[in-house]
């Protein structure tokens, strides 16, 4: 039995989300079934996380055992060539024996978009949150100092997901004006949001993007997400944003 680590980008816009299924389109379901097209061979993948409908990744990282004797760079073509054109395989690598995307998984980096300008930006539309109150990039950075480190972080986690602790160690938080597409220069009607952790929550990135936009709007005060992360209560917190903004931008390995 060979071990593989196959890393995905995608748009999620048409997606329900990672996880089959029954009645409606998902990442993890198109997957397997290229897998069968270009294998013969039913498996189950396992991705690093199930990102919700809606949701993207730049790097998805998932693990999966196999017969197939393809070489990876003949898997990622052949795999690639038959998902859907808002789905691409980037490699396909050999991975140590009982390689496992979710239990080896050390470190995982979301990316947060908000549009911040007066009128929606069409184009963007799938894959920033509009939010047309001015908001202040800099006390949001400020406030997000606070959720930086080991702590529990149940008042940012929505009920739905068992877990054996709440307790995730936050080794980065950024809230920056600018667009991070160097190429294209800076967006002043960009705010964008990264976070770095051991481990998330369910719901837990989409939580503090609401928490820190109730501070950049000048709703609560910066020092607000401190005292909501002592409450260890969901109800305390801001609202859950949106989907569309939320990226996946890579996961991390032991």
């Amino acid at each position: 039995m060979r071990f593989l680590k196959l890393t995905l980008c995608y748009d999620g816009t048409r997606y329900a989300g990672w996880q089959v299924q029954k009645e409606a389109p998902t990442i993890q379901a198109e997957l397997e079934q290229a897998w069968y097209k270009v294998t013969r061979e039913t498996i189950r993948a396992t991705a690093s996380g199930r990102t919700d409908a809606g949701v993207h990744s730049l790097g998805q990282v998932v693990s999966l055992q196999t017969e197939s004797a393809l070489a990876g760079d003949v898997l990622q073509c052949a795999l690639s060539a038959n998902l859907p054109e808002d789905i691409v395989v980037l490699a396909v690598d050999d991975a140590p024996d009982g390689f496992h995307a979710i239990r080896d998984a050390v470190r995982k980096r979301y990316r947060y978009q908000i549009h911040n300008g007066a009128a929606p930006d069409v184009l963007q539309r799938h894959v920033t949150w509009h939010v047309p109150t001015p908001l202040d990039a800099e006390a949001m950075q400020r406030a997000g100092g606070a959720l930086r480190g080991t702590h529990d972080f149940s008042s940012f986690e929505t009920s739905g997901a068992e877990r054996a602790t709440s307790v995730r160690t936050v080794t980065d938080l950024s809230v920056a004006r600018g667009s991070v597409e160097r190429d294209t220069g800076e967006r002043k009607d960009r705010i964008t949001i990264e976070v770095e952790a051991d481990g998330f929550l369910y719901n837990m990135v989409r939580t503090i993007v609401g928490t820190l936009v109730e501070v950049g709007r000048g709703a609560e005060d910066e020092t607000w997400p401190a005292d909501v992360l002592r409450a260890c209560d969901r109800r305390k917190a801001g609202p859950t944003a949106p989907p569309q903004g939320l990226i996946l931008v890579n996961v991390d390995y032991r």
